[in-house]
């Protein structure tokens, strides 16, 4: 019989394959390392930034040429964080306390990730795995240490993994992803939403129970896993796989086809990326734009404000991978949770409702302006979209457009080209924004729903909380009744609501939203299928009824139980 773990499905799909364990331990090659002279050490330190920036740059071309795209982009930034010169700085510093190239390499780099650590925002703590990667990559070629040979289909699995073993691996070789770790927004985990690997994650020391090149099974859907799996066991599994690949098959036959009901409602289905690479994944799952590109990863990993001329070329390049569907560009979601070296915040009791996102952006003119000249810069390569975050007035918003136009003269000043045809937004993400849709709604040209923190802001439910995250439920009424009324104010004035919060990817979620008005939903790549496929086999009159339903329901719990049972 086979050893049983179980933790928690986040992507569904069964997966077969030879466990691969990631997260090798340095200690005993650390150990068995013997230093030179301080100078020779220093210059070895140096020569292997070089080289192993030299080295990412090769990978990051072949990726390219092969079409692999989000490989390329994840090791991009991983190289910026290679060539970051404040990292060269700081490891020069660290030769004052060791002596030991590959040690200073990997204290430098495990600085930087106990701070990414001590954040709040569950996604900005998984970045703590990618600076740890950065490092051993680096201490690795100061000890020489070589990559195993992989045979056959792998199941990745580890305490933490480096977001570089995902990304490194050929596509036909990464059968699954085991994480110990419960994040469901590390680095990894992200990868693998795009390349839809079936991923399980929480399942804590049963990490320990596996070895490389062991057998197993893994369910995301369910979240259960078997190591070395009996030929019984096995066999029970074939039925799923089966299935499985009908399915893959099936969803592919619906890349081209519109997410549009039996009757004619259509609704655009677009993806939330974080790099210019994540949009040839989306594109491949038949994405019709983007609805959120986080921009948080240009300012992140540097030591100084981003110049415009690199944010510009990150912008444009997403802009032109839409085909000319629309890019929705969020302005810097960063703050009190999220630290950045030229962003001095200070200590936040609750960095959540603190200094953060368009209130630093609207005094922090040095990091605003930049961003919005080069995403109109942008605009010219195809059709983007301004949104700020986090606004709960009409007041934020009218000052952050003013800076619009404040940025559009000055590339007309400076003889740049820019379009004069991007449209402005907000994320309605507060309870304040939602309740004053009806007023704002005559600013703005589009909403786009950002229901994890609306959710999280409304029920005043933590959504990493274990302990109350049974309360946390976006079919909650108080949550339907400001998307809908989110929703309805925007078409009232003749502008477009869309939303790019995780319920966007629910596809029972989606019969509602359809009801209510929604032009657009923004979701993980891979989801697409699923909710387009939900919306192709219905009718706008019975999603209308159904509303109609849901809306007369007193309970969260009561309306999932009800739109999970329905036969659509």
């Amino acid at each position: 019989m086979a050893e049983k773990i179980k933790g928690k499905g986040v992507i569904s799909g069964i997966a077969v394959g030879t466990i691969l364990l990631a997260g090798q331990n340095l200690d005993s090659f650390i150990v068995n390392y013997k230093p030179g002279k301080k100078a020779d050490e220093k210059k070895k330190a140096a020569d292997a930034l070089v080289k192993v920036a030299e080295n990412l740059q090769k990978s990051i071309e072949d990726f390219q040429e092969k079409g692999l795209k989000e490989q390329a982009g994840i090791l991009e930034a991983h190289r910026l964080l290679v060539v970051d010169p404040g990292v060269s700085e700081k490891i020069e510093e660290e030769f004052e306390k060791v002596d030991s190239a590959p040690v200073a390499v990997l204290n430098v780099y495990e600085a930087s990730a106990q701070m990414f650590e001590a954040m709040e925002d569950e996604y900005f703590r998984g970045r703590a795995v990618d600076m740890r990667d950065v490092g051993k990559r680096i201490a690795k070629y100061l000890l020489g240490i070589k990559e195993p040979e992989i045979a056959g289909k792998v199941i990745v699995a580890g305490k933490e993994i480096e977001p570089s073993v995902i990304a490194g691996l050929p596509t036909d070789k990464i059968a699954g992803v085991i994480l110990g770790a419960g994040s469901t927004t590390a680095h990894a985990v992200i990868i693998a939403k795009t390349r839809a690997i079936p991923t399980v994650v929480g399942v804590g020391d049963g990490i320990d129970q596996m070895a490389n090149g062991d057998p197993a099974i893994l369910d995301g859907g369910t979240g259960e896993i078997l190591i070395r799996p009996s030929a019984e066991e096995r066999k029970s599994y074939d039925e799923k796989i089966k299935k499985q690949e009908e399915l893959k098959a099936y969803y592919a036959t619906l890349k081209t086809l519109p997410a549009k009901t039996l009757d004619g409602a259509e609704v655009d289905l677009v993806a939330n990326i974080g790099s210019p690479a994540d949009v040839d994944a989306a594109n491949g799952f038949g994405a019709q734009g983007v609805g959120l590109f986080r921009s948080e990863f240009v300012f992140m990993g540097k030591s100084d404000v981003p110049k415009e001329e690199d944010q510009f070329k990150e912008y444009k390049a997403a802009v032109e991978k839409c085909n000319g569907n629309l890019c929705v560009i969020r302005t810097m979601d960063i703050g009190g949770d999220k630290p950045l070296p030229y962003i001095q915040v200070g200590e936040e009791e609750n960095p959540f409702l603190g200094y953060r996102a368009i209130r630093i952006s609207l005094k922090r003119e040095d990091l605003f302006m930049p961003q919005l000249k080069a995403i109109l810069r942008a605009g010219k390569f195809g059709k983007a979209a301004i949104m700020f975050p986090m606004v709960i007035n009409v007041q934020e918003f009218l000052a952050a457009k003013e800076m619009v136009e404040k940025a559009k003269r000055e590339l007309a000043s400076e003889g740049k080209d820019y379009s004069d045809d991007v449209q402005v937004g907000i994320m309605v993400e507060t309870p304040a924004a939602a309740v004053m849709t009806p007023i704002l709604a005559k600013y703005v040209d589009f909403f786009s729903i950002g229901t994890n923190d609306l959710v999280q802001y409304t029920l005043a439910v933590d959504r990493g909380n274990a302990q109350i995250s049974y309360l946390y439920n976006h079919f909650n009424p108080a949550v339907l009744r400001l998307i809908k009324r989110t929703i309805e104010s925007a078409n009232k004035e003749g502008k477009w609501a869309g939303m790019c919060g995780e319920m966007a990817s629910d596809p029972n979620a989606a019969i509602l939203l359809l009801a209510m008005g929604i032009k657009e939903l923004s979701m993980s790549a891979p989801s697409i299928p699923r909710v387009k496929e939900k919306i192709r086999k219905i009718t706008s009159l019975q999603a209308k009824e159904i509303l109609d339903k849901v809306m007369e329901m007193e309970d969260g719990d009561e309306i999932k139980e009800y739109l999970s049972k329905l036969e659509i």
